[in-house]
């Protein structure tokens, strides 16, 4: 699994999709993050077939993950949310796909069944992943708790867990679990929904490395071994987020960064899913 990928989260309409994974493909990226609730599964699919053999490159050269929707909670759901997600994304098998959230849309967050219906779910998962359909099965958003829970009864451990992870809420509890249990941890909202990108600990860090504050934010996850999938609609933005490599931060820049942990989510908190 490629530590970088390309998140696609509101990325909308067919040309901007094209335009968005054509300049992926160019900077390098081969691995796509998308979900059944981004809409966009059909658009990156009709993309991919039509760009991959333009750069030389087979459906096994890329790495493709996307998620069950919320409202698809449940063996039945999400077997069928399975088979629209493969039939959508044209792709033949999934490298990866997730459980987007603990919880069931339209249902409140402490519903009692919240718990049986994600289980019903990986269930659901495993046996795609034995018939071939699904390389690999984890989840998004769960938090310590959601994890024990899964861990305790699943016959197939998850392989990643996608998380909101940045200087400012870096779960080390639940990356220190997901390293004890062989669980790979992948980012998302890395720049804090780019509201980290105006933070003086960041700006003085990129500006000692010679680096943007988004290469620093995004630098900062892997050198802990954890994946990034920033998204952008600009090419300069695609290519500035690939040059991550050949550099490190120092010491003395993970210590300032690490400073500012002060456990804020700027997306979904998800704590109070039972």
């Amino acid at each position: 699994m490629p530590l970088l990928g390309m998140g696609t989260f509101r990325l909308q309409g067919a040309e901007l999709v094209f335009q968005c994974v054509e300049a992926a493909l160019a900077h390098g990226y081969r691995s796509f993050d998308t979900a059944a609730v981004y809409g966009n599964e059909a658009a990156i699919g009709q993309a991919l077939g039509a760009l991959l053999p333009l750069h030389g490159l087979a459906r096994s050269d890329v790495f493709l993950t996307t998620k069950l929707g919320p409202r698809d909670q449940g063996k039945a759901e999400a077997e069928a949310a399975c088979l629209r997600s493969l039939e959508q994304l044209a792709c033949g098998y999934l490298d990866l796909y997730l459980i987007h959230w603990p919880g069931t849309q339209g249902k409140p967050q402490g519903d009692k069944g919240n718990r049986e219906r994600r289980w019903e779910s990986w269930r659901a998962l495993e046996q795609m992943h034995h018939a071939g359909h699904l390389r690999a099965i984890g989840v998004s958003n769960y938090t310590l708790g959601h994890l024990q829970e899964l861990l305790a009864h699943c016959r197939v451990p998850p392989a990643v867990l996608q998380v909101e992870f940045h200087p400012e809420l870096p779960q080390r509890e639940l990356w220190d679990f997901c390293q004890q249990h062989g669980i790979h941890l992948q980012a998302y909202a890395s720049l804090g929904c780019g509201q980290l990108l105006e933070r003086a600990e960041v700006g003085r860090v990129a500006e000692r490395q010679g680096r943007t504050p988004a290469q620093v934010l995004l630098r900062w996850a892997l050198r802990q071994g954890v994946g990034v999938i920033p998204k952008s609609v600009s090419p300069t933005r695609l290519a500035e987020n690939a040059q991550l490599w050949g550099w490190d931060l120092s010491l003395e820049d993970m210590t300032e960064l690490g400073a500012m942990d002060c456990s804020r989510h700027y997306c979904w908190d998800p704590s109070g899913v039972t």
